[in-house]
């Protein structure tokens, strides 16, 4: 079953089902929290630092909850070390998820 996708310009549906959200990492932050657009990626100001992938599982995390899907369910794919990144959420989870919450203009 595939999910219904709002139409924002950083989300992909894959053919398995599954989908890619490329986000815009701001780390450092006070907290973390969208902060609308940035090209085609989701901007995303985060609270942790770029330290030794520290950004990156802290990315994956918020947005398995603020999708309201498991954690292993969202991987990242592209961008270790880079600001610009992909994250792949799985199928059978990417259907049940709350596209909506990632709304950029709040």
């Amino acid at each position: 079953m595939s999910p219904t996708l709002p139409a924002f310009p950083f989300l992909q549906l894959q053919k398995d089902g599954a989908v890619l959200v490329t986000v815009h990492v701001m780390p450092n932050a006070a907290r973390t929290q969208i902060q609308g657009l940035h090209d085609e990626a989701l901007r995303v100001r985060l609270h942790a630092p770029p330290v030794d992938g520290k950004a990156n599982l802290a990315l994956q995390a918020w947005l398995a909850e603020t999708l309201g899907v498991p954690k292993s369910a969202v991987e990242l794919v592209r961008g270790a070390t880079a600001r610009r990144k992909q994250l792949r959420v799985a199928a059978p989870r990417a259907a049940g998820a709350d596209w909506p919450r990632l709304d950029p203009a709040g």
